[in-house]
């Protein structure tokens, strides 16, 4: 079955960091391109960082840059966010994606809330 499954999400302080996983079964996360996007309440969902499947090059939003680094590891088919100096704005779902050509993968999800 193809999938992406996300895990890493939770409540943090200001200030504070958290890792997000996403999994990759079915396929091999190596010939993707991926990338992390966020959905706020009330508010459209936004692209947060990628990295291109062609040379590897990394894209970061101007609101996390410096704050958020995004990896994979290709041995384990997993892609990681790393984001340190939480903000209250960062709050959202987090969603993981792949894509290559016309296939397109999504995972279903992770909640992130940044508050005291």
């Amino acid at each position: 079955q193809v999938q992406l499954v996300e895990s890493g999400g939770g409540l943090v302080q200001p200030g504070g960091s958290l890792r997000l996983s996403c999994a990759a079964s079915g396929f091999t996360l190596d010939y993707y391109a991926i990338g992390w996007f966020r959905q706020a309440p009330g508010k459209e969902r936004e692209g947060v960082s990628c990295i291109s499947r062609n040379d590897g090059s990394t894209y970061y939003a101007d609101s996390v840059k410096g704050r958020f680094t995004i990896s994979r590891d290709n041995a384990k088919n997993t892609m990681y966010l790393e984001m340190n100096s939480l903000k209250p704005e960062d709050t959202a779902v987090y969603y993981c994606k792949a894509a290559w050509g016309k296939a397109e993968h999504w995972g279903q999800g992770t909640q992130v809330f940044v508050s005291s």
